[in-house]
């Protein structure tokens, strides 16, 4: 879902805004993006949105290898991307006294083997203080018909730890879903000073292995990251108030394929056990140490949004989705150029086809705003894409799928559509020149072609966007219809995004861009199909048929133990 109308007039906006003391040496973007959320969301200041500070450590970090990946004409080389589970266990390594770690499913592989040594240090460093335990909070989303086994998690990560009943650190694992909702950020906050987020899951068959898919995340400091750990406090708060219910304790054992009343699910399980509280703290600032400004911080704009969950916290707020009327408002005070490197736009499909899922609908406000400025300023806008349906590592379809199965020309004509439907007026002609001027569209390619050497497609996760080459998004937010729980960080700051620009973009883009994957003879003869998921309520024969079909597909994960087995 996306949702971008509060229902109040700009007056009884103005009268609730919020003032950020941080904004004041923010870009014409960023400011774009300030005055939407100051306004719109007031309420989730300091909770989903913050105007902050902090600064990238490193450069970008992409997977595979590095940004030399797209001059190479042969598949990545054996071990390509093992430094990156352990740039990860590095971060997680520095805690001294709170660790939130946010993600879509738990660790496996390398991944947890890097988990399980920085919970080691991180134990070996707390055994003998006498103050207050350390506090590691882990959340995941719950999918359906894949309900975590929170409990099978935290035992293997802490096997290798001593079960001696004196461990100054606590540790809890939990997940949930609300519905179509669920924790889709991807964060590692450490005692208010080191971050890490981006787009990267923590699965090693699909990035450390054969026919990887490209991904992007990134390392900060400072104080950006106190809202890494505020963001994850709402998530653990909806599971305290519904576990600590009857009906709450009760869903935790029902099996996903029954049928029930309520679609929540959340669970938990904390180490060790009979010593660590049922549920974790709230953390506040006053837990770990305050830092003082760091030197070469930036300007940042820290955004998120809970999906349904808010619902459930307040449901006078349902509609509220604080990041994507920010991503409306970037858009909006775009100039020159817009650069997106995004799995995909449109909608989930059935697999192997071009039917969206029912319920389903393209991302009308973003596209509406992409073809505001490509119509009304001339913008240019180029777009980078997962090729549809690639698959790393021989896995099945049901384990991973990257790219939702539109072609360049159907994301190209949804654009060119939302042209028509604003200016009713714009001719054939005037649109195929905005199609061949300003609108560029490709799929992800390296040196070798858009393939691996036995001819698996390359795929792409990353969600990430260049807006003037001055300000810049990377964080789990996807731009097709999905009502997840997202974070991310906007850095605006002109020097940063460059090099960026430098070490990510410029190489993928010249690597990708041959002009060949988005004809305009074919954009503008597909103006007229209808890419929309069917009315749930009224279904076509076809759609009944796929939905059928569907049931008999199995989900599969990295490391079975870590999931109940179920066939919702």
């Amino acid at each position: 879902m996306l949702s971008f109308c509060t229902g109040r007039t700009s007056q009884e906006e103005d009268a609730t805004a919020v003032e950020d003391s941080d904004a004041t040496h923010l870009s014409y973007v960023g400011s774009a993006a300030y005055e939407s959320l100051r306004k719109k969301h007031h309420w989730h200041h300091e909770k989903q949105w913050n105007v902050t500070t902090g600064k990238m450590v490193g450069e970008i970090q992409q997977t595979p290898n590095s940004r030399s990946s797209f001059d190479q004409t042969a598949d990545p080389f054996p071990n390509h991307s093992d430094w990156f589970p352990e740039k990860l266990s590095e971060v997680m390594s520095k805690t001294d006294h709170w660790c939130d770690i946010l993600s879509l499913g738990p660790p496996d592989g390398l991944f947890i083997e890097k988990f399980k040594e920085a919970l080691q240090n991180i134990y070996s460093r707390a055994k003998d203080r006498d103050d207050k335990a350390v506090t590691i909070r882990m959340m995941f989303g719950n999918l359906p018909g894949m309900p975590i086994n929170c409990s099978a998690v935290i035992k293997k990560l802490t096997e290798d730890l001593p079960d001696d009943g004196k461990a100054n650190m606590h540790i809890w694992v939990g997940s949930w879903r609300l519905g179509a909702s669920w924790n889709h950020s991807k964060i590692i906050a450490v005692d208010g000073k080191y971050l890490h987020t981006g787009g990267h899951n923590l699965w090693d068959a699909h990035y450390l292995k054969s026919q990887p898919v490209h991904d992007l995340s990134m390392e900060m400091e400072g104080k950006v990251t106190y809202d890494g750990h505020l963001f994850a406090n709402a998530q653990w708060n909806f599971i305290e108030k519904k576990q600590s219910t009857f009906f709450g304790q009760l869903a935790e054992k029902i099996p996903d394929k029954l049928p029930i009343a309520w679609k929540t699910r959340v669970i938990i399980s904390e180490w060790p056990a009979g010593i660590a509280s049922e549920f974790p703290e709230e953390f506040k600032r006053t837990f770990v140490p305050s830092y003082e400004k760091m030197e070469d911080s930036v300007p940042l704009i820290t955004l998120g949004r809970l999906g349904a969950l808010m619902s459930a916290t307040n449901p006078v707020l349902y509609k509220n989705r604080p990041s994507d009327d920010a991503f409306v408002a970037m858009i909006d005070s775009t100039k020159e150029i817009m650069k997106f490197t995004v799995q995909d736009i449109g909608p989930v499909c059935f697999p192997g086809t071009k039917f969206a899922l029912p319920g389903l609908t393209w991302p009308k406000p973003y596209l509406n705003a992409i073809a505001r400025a490509i119509w009304s300023r001339g913008v240019d806008v180029e777009i980078i894409l997962s090729n549809p349906n690639s698959i790393p590592n021989g896995l099945s379809p049901a384990e991973a799928n990257y790219g939702n199965g539109w072609s360049c020309v159907d994301v190209a004509a949804e654009i060119i559509k939302r042209i028509k439907k604003q200016f009713p007026d714009a001719e054939d002609d005037a649109l195929r020149t905005k199609v061949t001027d300003n609108l560029r569209v490709c799929f992800i390619k390296q040196a070798q072609g858009n393939t691996y050497a036995d001819g698996t497609t390359i795929g792409l996760h990353s969600k990430h966007f260049i807006l003037d080459d001055i300000c810049c998004y990377t964080g789990s937010q996807n731009l097709y219809v999905c009502d997840l729980a997202e974070w991310g960080v906007v850095i605006d700051h002109q020097e940063t995004t460059k090099k960026i620009l430098e070490d990510y973009w410029e190489p993928m883009w010249k690597a990708s861009y041959t002009g060949d994957d988005c004809d305009v003879d074919e954009v503008m003869d597909g103006l007229n199909i209808e890419r929309d998921g069917d009315d749930e309520k009224h279904m076509s024969d076809d759609t009944k048929r796929l939905l059928e079909e569907g049931k008999a597909v199995e989900n599969f994960a990295g490391n079975p133990d870590f999931f109940t087995k179920s066939d919702d």
